[in-house]
């Protein structure tokens, strides 16, 4: 059964946002963190900053253009979900090895983790 869309966009912009959020503007990374980790409506930001919901929207927009822009230059998310990837594999393949291996293997995998 395929993912909720809208859930997939949250998910992909938090990440992004985890990623570049100290590139963005302070406005763009309260907003984005109100909206997306906190669940604000537009409605409820609005009030709180005293401007328009709209001017809400369009902060918001530019700020999620702001980092699919940085992750098309940088590409730090799609090398994060490659490593995931990879070392996921390599515990796979770990799991058909045997146990001497495995503990000469954990250490740097456990390494690597941390390095992400």
């Amino acid at each position: 059964m395929p993912e909720n869309p809208m859930l997939e966009k949250t998910n992909r912009v938090n990440l992004l946002f985890d990623f570049y959020s100290e590139l963005l503007t302070e406005k763009q990374r309260t907003f984005l963190s109100c909206y997306f980790h906190d669940d604000y409506s537009l409605g409820e930001i609005a009030a709180e900053f005293a401007i328009s919901r709209q001017a809400v929207y369009e902060h918001i927009k530019r700020a999620e253009q702001t980092l699919e822009e940085y992750e098309r230059k940088l590409r730090l998310l799609v090398k994060h979900e490659q490593r995931v990837d990879c070392l996921k594999q390599l515990e796979e393949m770990l799991e058909k090895t045997d146990a001497e291996l495995r503990v000469q293997v954990q250490p740097l995998l456990e390494r690597m983790r941390l390095l992400d």
